[in-house]
């Protein structure tokens, strides 16, 4: 009880920084907007946010209500024209600095959210001070209402979470096109480097075997033969490339045989482990066996390792890769494109890595990917719910409108035709009591017959969830 009492007395006392601060954020405010002094807005609009933040975390800390952040997402840098010049609507600017500073401003400005937290900065002290006999008596409960009535200003709205998916998705569009480019380029590099040559130097040798075969029969039947040989080196070489860009076993007998394939033709000893009820789609299967490929070459050449195993597994929708060798550790994104590139094939489908590799092994890659697998038939809601739901909402009308608000209007003008109204034929006094409970006993089967849907559907997406703030260490 006591350290609520500190948690109150905390908040209390940010009053005295709140006063100064309202009046501070009001001044800059009105020179910004009245007279013009524009550059007072971006630290007006940081002060406040900082302060709000401050009030989130100790409501998250406190209370443990997560108030999300409600900012749109802030705008990209500026880029270059052609020319090598930056544009800011009609304006061309040799330096991105004053365009970056206008996307700024046009940004605090025209978010739904930096008025909000203006709002809440001029009324939270009020709040407090109506809150103080709360705090006084229910200390854990009014800090708990106290943080409803932030969540409310300062929380997420619908907008800011649609601009945040957005961005997100944008991002990923980025990451996926660069990676698909990067996968381009390593074809045409095999091809040209290795395909290719040989198959110039096959046409020279059957050039060269065509001008002896009437001279020399035996040396052109040395030339034909090394062009057979170079052919099926040729043909070796295009099998695997094919194999990098899909391997046909991956095509043909799944994730779980490609990836056991994959095991027998590594150096390592590889064990692999599966759980799958159902295939995912081709993209996943191609993305997640590449990613294996590519962790387990790293752990053979990079990490010294012997052993290896693979987990495969699932959690409702989600899709979970787990890679364990025993190297020598000291893995780090930074150092090398092997795990930028499993991480930009994982976020095209908002998966995520976790990589937990300490100086002397083992290495442990985790990979999440959300809602990849098909729901199973077992997640549709169970029949004797929807029977339950169609007979609310087929029969939730009655008492709701003839059984209850028909009543009541015809006691309300003294209309004497009780004709079939139940409440009606009851003796006086019980009538609107009879009337009050039909009216709230039908719109308690509405909402019942609402929810059992909602609760279903909220169970599946809680079950087929995975963590998105998996750290590295």
């Amino acid at each position: 009880m006591l350290h609520r009492f500190g948690q109150v007395a905390t908040l209390l006392a940010l009053i005295l920084v709140q006063l100064p601060l309202i009046v501070l954020a009001l001044l800059m405010l009105v020179l910004t907007f009245a007279l013009g002094v524009v550059v007072l807005l971006p630290p007006q609009v940081r002060m406040v946010r900082r302060f709000a933040e401050l009030h989130r975390r100790l409501l998250r800390e406190w209370t443990e209500v997560d108030i999300e952040r409600p900012y749109l997402p802030e705008p990209p840098p500026p880029v270059p024209q052609a020319d090598g010049m930056y544009r800011s609507e009609r304006t061309l600017y040799k330096t991105p600095r004053v365009p970056a500073w206008n996307n700024r401003w046009k940004w605090m400005v025209s978010d739904p959210a930096t008025w909000r937290d203006d709002v809440w900065l001029a009324l939270d002290p009020v709040v407090k001070v109506l809150m103080l006999p709360l705090f006084a008596v229910i200390p854990a409960r009014a800090l708990r209402m106290y943080a409803q009535w932030c969540e409310l200003l300062l929380g997420a709205t619908a907008a800011s979470r649609l601009a945040g998916q957005v961005s997100h998705l944008r991002r990923t569009r980025h990451l996926a096109a660069d990676s698909q480019a990067a996968e381009m380029r390593r074809i045409e590099r095999d091809l040209h480097d290795g395909t290719q040559a040989r198959l110039v130097a096959i046409g020279m040798t059957l050039g060269a075997a065509e001008q002896l075969i009437d001279t020399d029969t035996r040396a052109a039947k040395a030339l034909l033969a090394k062009a057979r040989d170079a052919s099926s080196e040729t043909l070796t070489e295009l099998r695997r490339v094919i194999r990098g860009i899909h391997p046909p076993v991956l095509a043909e007998r799944g994730l779980a045989d490609a990836v056991r394939a994959l095991a027998m033709d590594s150096p390592l000893q590889v064990t692999v482990t599966v759980d799958l009820p159902d295939r995912p789609e081709s993209p996943v299967e191609a993305a997640v066996y590449f990613a294996v490929s590519e962790l387990l070459a790293n752990a053979a050449r990079h990490g010294d390792a012997r052993t290896a195993a693979v987990d495969i597994s699932h959690h409702g929708t989600g899709l979970r890769v787990t890679v364990t060798d025993d190297g020598l550790g000291g893995a780090d994104p930074a150092k090398g494109s092997g795990l930028t590139g499993i991480e930009r094939r994982l976020a095209a489908f908002d998966g995520v890595l976790a990589l937990n590799s300490p100086p002397g092994g083992p290495t442990t890659v985790t990979m999440d990917l959300p809602g990849v697998l098909p729901r199973k038939q077992a997640d549709a809601m169970p029949h004797w719910k929807i029977v339950v739901v169609v007979l609310l909402w087929g029969t939730a009308w009655c008492p709701t409108f003839p059984q209850g608000i028909v009543a009541a209007i015809f006691k309300i003008f003294q209309i004497e035709k009780p004709g079939w109204f139940l409440p009606l034929h009851l003796p006086g006094p019980w009538q609107w009591p009879a009337i009050i409970g039909m009216i709230v006993l039908g719109a308690t089967m509405y909402a019942v017959a609402h929810r059992i849907p909602v609760n279903h559907d909220r169970r599946i997406r809680m079950s087929g969830g995975v963590p998105t703030n998996l750290r590295c260490s």
